[in-house]
């Protein structure tokens, strides 16, 4: 779809512009927390800690305004806010772990900001003691409060709250205005500039921060408006990133001027200090209660939408619970039962009444959501999915950033909070996943897309800059997979941890929709298979006339790690027809043509014993062969099957070449390059009348693996009876190496 098709307005709810998205937004960033906390944050924390305060916090926010405006572009987008945009993004489940932890922060919000509400009556608390003659507490404003929002809202839907938003900002506008133009309090000079610390014995800097993070957050508050813009696509990403951008801004002039305006002492110890720096102080009461109140208004105008498009979609299976709360009343689908279980969730968080505790536990919820959001965005840029085609475009070094920086801050402000968020979101995933029949892991698909650029990466870079190590890449094709384990699981051993392994199932015939059927069914059952050994090769299908042109069309094939393929395994059992033997030789033949290195496996009932031992044989044929035979078999000893087994070297030399030879082998033994002692080394003289054949057999009875090497010229002599030798040893390796390897 082009950028163009992607920009139409797409209609619903009821009509907004990009007006309520900023307004929701910036009314929300700049709420309770400033008015209430930013003095305290000056006084404990100084002037440039607490627009260090302020950073930091964008350092979290605008990486997550980023995210969610690229992932609000990917496609239509519906009521639900940030749940909705996630979930069609990435996958119900993924969507689902997110959207109820984002739900359970914006339904605490509420909470939040009504406590924060009935902060701004602190002023007339005395008064009204004396008034009735008793203590007075703050919940008989906050709950009141909060009842009389929810029936508001219940009542007449999110086009009054929206249209609320436009008074208060004007008064919290006024509000600021007159506390910019307000001087510093009485008797304060600006000669004790709180600058680099506040107060002594002032609280730690992550706890400020937890305190004070939540006014940063309300930048999503305009995102919940997603089903009743007329342009969400538009809307959003302009909506939000202004609002976060401008809250920035504000915070940071807010910052100076507390700092300039009074000493660290007052500010610590005023919550409405704004009220005596102001041109005139009633209007920080108003502009909090304005602030806190159209915070509370978004905050309970978006948490129930979110609440409804997560019962719409069943993330939890619960018909009931889910048709009660994803019913919606009017044209424009208010979700008055969602708003009715928002207000009761609120309701018991304003019961706690504590303004700092309540941050601390919206701190939490938020940040995990953005960092689980940053990451998944993170993820989905190296994913490269076709699917996933944004018209606006974040760069994934700040999602990574914003992930991180909100997992360090987690693990900063309270580390058992943080793993116990963690570990509900984790458990959020999980429930979600496994209680769905329909569900996937989406998170396994990113990650599937993840690798698959890596590897694409990776594979053009291995082949442009080829390493000098030799490893072995060896490809196996064999029509004889599903009546022996023994060639799978060898190819296995020799790929595990230093090479990689292509296991070819040969169907023969030629390529139409039957063998094409029986291709994709074998490949299936050999996935299976692979997967259940946890055995670490690429297995695939070849569908071809012959052995011959089945090998043929292999050699050619480009190695799927992205290094060529250098080895061929060919295998047989010692039960086969003689005509696999002889198939068997004509592929070592062409396989020398395309100059690659050869293995013959010969395999027995025996099943590699209890692979304890393996036996290396060297002739004076073996002179190209020697250093592969000996490489394999250090490198079976890596595989955890064959980590109990030993090498012994039998090396037979003319008679007039042994003493010579000797000395060779035992300075390599010196110098380590043979890892093996002297007592498993053994040199026999030979001549004429020595039967070689006796001899491997008499001294190798017992081994697991026995390995010899083969030339093409011994091939020619002798012929498929070259491999039928050493009738009465176990399992045999042919190794003929068509390339120059070193062991260093």
């Amino acid at each position: 779809m082009s950028a163009a098709t992607d920009a139409q307005p797409t209609t619903g709810g009821y009509g907004f512009g990009t007006g309520p998205v900023f307004l929701a937004s910036i009314s929300t960033i700049l709420g309770a927390v400033m008015f209430l906390r930013f003095g305290y944050a000056v006084g404990h924390t100084g002037v440039l800690g607490a627009v260090l305060i302020v950073v930091v916090g964008h350092l979290v926010t605008i990486p997550t305004a980023l995210a969610i405006a690229e992932i609000a572009t990917n496609r239509r987008v519906e009521g639900g806010g940030e749940y909705f945009i996630i979930s069609r993004s990435f996958g119900t489940t993924i969507g689902g772990a997110i959207g109820i932890s984002l739900y359970l922060s914006q339904a605490i919000s509420v909470a939040f900001y009504m406590i924060a509400f009935a902060e701004a009556f602190t002023p007339l608390v005395g008064r009204v003691e004396d008034w009735i003659g008793m203590g007075f507490d703050l919940r008989f404003v906050s709950l009141p409060a909060l009842l009389a929002l929810t029936l508001l809202v219940v009542v007449r839907g999110a086009d009054l709250g929206v249209r609320a938003l436009y008074v208060v900002a004007g008064i919290l506008f006024v509000s600021l205005a007159m506390f910019f133009l307000g001087g510093p309090i009485e008797g304060y000079a600006g000669d004790a500039v709180p600058w680099m610390g506040g107060i002594a014995d002032a609280d730690p800097f992550m706890l400020v921060f937890a305190i004070c993070f939540p006014a940063f957050t309300g930048m999503t508050a305009g995102v919940g408006l997603s089903g009743d813009l007329a342009n969400p696509r538009r809307s959003i990403p302009l909506g939000i990133l202004s609002a976060t951008l401008a809250g920035m801004l504000v915070y940071v002039a807010v910052v100076w001027k507390l700092g300039t305006s009074a000493p660290a002492a007052e500010l610590a110890a005023d919550q409405l200090i704004m009220g005596r720096i102001a041109l005139w102080a009633p209007i920080i009461p108003i502009g909090l209660a304005m602030a806190t109140l159209s915070s509370a208004i978004g905050s309970i105008v978006v948490a129930p939408r979110t609440l409804q498009a997560l019962a719409a979609d069943e993330v939890v299976r619960a018909k009931g619970v889910n048709r009660f709360l994803a019913q919606g009343v009017g044209l424009a689908n208010d979700p008055r039962n969602a708003t009715l279980v928002t207000a009761a969730l609120a309701v018991v968080f304003v019961l706690l009444g504590s303004v700092d505790l309540v941050a601390r536990i919206v701190s939490m919820f938020f940040m995990v959501t953005y960092g689980a959001l940053c990451a998944i965005s993170f993820l989905e840029h190296f994913a490269a999915r076709p699917s996933y085609r944004p018209s606006f475009r974040s760069t994934w070094w700040a999602s990574l950033f914003g992930a991180v920086a909100c997992l360090v801050l987690m693990l900063q402000m309270d580390l058992v909070f943080a793993a116990l968020a963690i570990a509900f979101m984790v458990a959020l995933y999980l429930v979600i996943r496994r209680s769905r029949a329909d569900a996937t892991d989406d998170l396994a698909e990113i990650f599937h897309g993840v690798m698959t650029q890596a590897t694409r990466w990776m594979q053009i870079k291995l082949q442009k800059t080829p390493g000098t190590d030799w490893r072995p890449s060896v490809i196996l094709i064999t029509p004889r997979t599903f009546d022996r384990h023994a060639p799978m699981e060898f190819l296995e051993w020799v790929c595990h941890r230093y090479g990689f392994g292509t296991y070819l199932h040969h169907i023969r015939g030629l390529l139409d929709g039957e063998t094409f059927k029986q291709s994709r069914e074998v490949q299936r059952r050999l996935v299976t298979s692979s997967s259940e050994r946890a055995g670490a090769i690429f297995v695939d299908t070849m569908i071809s006339p012959s052995m011959e042109s089945a090998l043929a069309q292999s050699l050619q094939m480009p190695g799927i790690s992205g290094m060529d393929n250098n080895t061929v395994l060919f295998e047989y059992s010692v039960h086969d027809a003689p005509g696999v033997v002889d198939e068997i030789v004509a592929g070592t033949r062409l396989a020398g043509v395309a100059r690659m290195n050869r293995l013959v496996l010969r395999h027995t009932d025996h099943f590699f014993g209890n692979r304890r031992s393996i036996h290396v044989w060297l002739t004076w044929h073996d002179y190209r062969n020697a250093n592969l035979m000996i490489l394999l078999a250090y490198i079976l000893l890596g595989h955890p099957s064959w980590r109990h087994g030993e090498i012994t070297l039998y090396a037979a030399y003319p008679k007039s070449e042994v003493k010579e030879r000797t000395a060779e082998l035992k300075a390599m033994i010196r110098e380590g390059r043979l890892l093996i002692t002297d007592k498993n080394l053994q040199v026999f003289g030979t001549d004429d009348r020595t039967d070689f054949s006796r001899l491997v057999e008499v001294k190798s009875e017992g081994a697991d693996l026995v390995i010899r090497g083969f030339t093409d010229d011994r091939i020619r002599q002798k012929g498929a009876d070259f491999f039928r030798k050493h009738q009465g040893l176990g399992d045999v390796l042919f190794v003929s190496a068509e390339e120059t390897i070193f062991i260093e």
